[in-house]
């Protein structure tokens, strides 16, 4: 099994340590693609982790991290076939009622895309990058998703890499019909 770790923004140090953490908590291997330092279009960040998705199993494990995340599923959205859970830990919301840049903002029908991909929704209550109120705009935007907060951790998930993954590892993939998102049940876009 390989664990498929896209860091946040400036974070690839820091994103390569979590991610070992992470995959050792799962007996993964871990994949850490680099991700542009300077650029942080849109379209900068989707291209190479849609090249990252390509070689995946259906048991290999994606996350995204921060920025890292938001920038996941903009390309999660052009694939509907994803096989994989999908974890997503701090990531922002860039909707107006979060951090308001409308360029990362995803459309209706990214919401639409993504509607059949099992998400989990991760956010710690100490993160002190991304505020603990973007969970909740984020699980109003998928109510499908799991949502999960931990109570320590900070913005680099300190310590949690078990609490994450252990639990859910051996959680069994929701049915297509079970996981999808009503998108007129969305606060999203």
């Amino acid at each position: 099994m390989r664990l498929l770790f896209l860091h946040g923004a400036g974070g690839e140090e820091a994103g390569r340590a979590l991610a070992a953490e992470l995959a050792a908590a799962v007996g993964a291997d871990p994949l850490v693609p680099s991700l542009p330092a300077e650029d942080f279009a849109r379209e900068a960040w989707t291209a190479p982790i849609t090249h990252a998705l390509e070689g995946l199993d259906a048991e290999d494990l994606v996350i995204g991290h921060s920025f890292g995340a938001s920038m996941l599923l903009h390309a999660l959205a052009e694939r509907p076939d994803v096989p994989w859970t999908v974890h997503l830990l701090g990531m922002p919301d860039w909707g107006p009622e979060g951090w308001d840049v409308p360029d990362y903002v995803l459309t209706p029908a990214a919401v639409e895309g993504l509607s059949g991909i099992a998400l989990h929704l991760h956010h710690t209550a100490d993160d002190e990058v991304v505020p603990l109120a973007h969970l909740d705009l984020h699980a109003a935007c998928f109510p499908s998703a799991s949502v999960h907060r931990h109570p320590v951790g900070g913005h680099l998930f300190n310590g949690c890499a078990a609490t994450v993954l252990g639990r859910e590892v051996s959680w069994s993939r929701p049915s297509s019909a079970d996981s999808r998102t009503d998108p007129s049940r969305s606060r999203c876009p």
